[in-house]
């Protein structure tokens, strides 16, 4: 029994220093600034808006030229 207890005890103290090291060295990579953030923020609505613009044009086909005439308008 009291082999199996000490296995047992060695085995969590691995677990857990395996555990502290992966998290304490974690990922080094520094994190976004406040003006990064900002410039990913106004070029996802940029982005978001040509998307929104593009479905709407497609949706009362406007994207492109009609086919029902072969005059053109000016």
């Amino acid at each position: 029994m009291k082999n199996t207890s000490v296995s047992i005890c060695k085995v969590m103290l691995g677990a857990v220093l395996c555990t502290l090291v992966l998290w304490l060295s974690g990922c080094s990579q520094p994190g976004e600034t406040t003006a990064e953030g900002h410039r990913r923020h106004i070029r996802n609505v940029r982005l978001n808006q040509q998307e929104l613009v593009e479905d709407i044009d497609k949706a009362i086909h406007a994207d492109k030229p009609s086919k029902l005439s072969d005059k053109r308008i000016r």
